[in-house]
């Protein structure tokens, strides 16, 4: 699992850096017509702000398995290795329960999305689309999380000697 897991997570990744690119081309081909011509591309935002949010859901499932996400580990410093480790899978399975929470409410969200044809103001595009790419990376960071519930992290640090 733990290599499913990797892969996934590192491809959803990737598709996020390209997402990344994409925005930061629109935005210098906008600012380049903007300060040369004087237009500016009509729709720019919706692209930037549609591509964002589908950018962030698919960075998760990385941040998760790598364990990437804030630990304040200023109450539990003075604890055993084994405490730790359990408050470790206790974490990941709170943050499995929300990723599966927000891939339920994405997916009702989507849902909702696409019976009422909802669509960007200037670019008309459908608002679902947006929702549909979310859904999966949060499924996979819920099913990441459950996996690290249920086992150790000794993945990302080797088993102790």
């Amino acid at each position: 699992m733990q290599r499913i897991f990797s892969s996934l997570a590192k491809l959803c990744a990737i598709l996020a850096g390209l997402l990344l690119t994409v925005i930061t081309l629109v935005t210098c081909g906008n600012l380049i017509l903007r300060n040369t011509t004087g237009d500016s591309m009509a729709g720019a935002f919706e692209i930037t702000a549609v591509s964002t949010g589908a950018a962030i859901a698919l960075f998760m499932p990385l941040c998760q398995f790598r364990q990437g996400h804030i630990i304040v580990d200023f109450f539990t410093q003075g604890l055993s290795d084994a405490t730790n480790a359990m408050l470790d899978r206790l974490g990941a399975l709170m943050l499995a329960l929300v990723f599966a929470l927000l891939a339920w409410r994405t997916s009702l969200g989507g849902l909702s999305a696409y019976t009422a044809h909802s669509e960007t103001m200037l670019m008309g595009i459908p608002e679902w689309i947006v929702y549909a790419a979310m859904v999966p990376p949060f499924i996979l960071s819920a099913l990441i999380g459950f996996w690290q519930a249920a086992c150790s992290f000794d993945y990302l640090t080797g088993p102790k000697p």
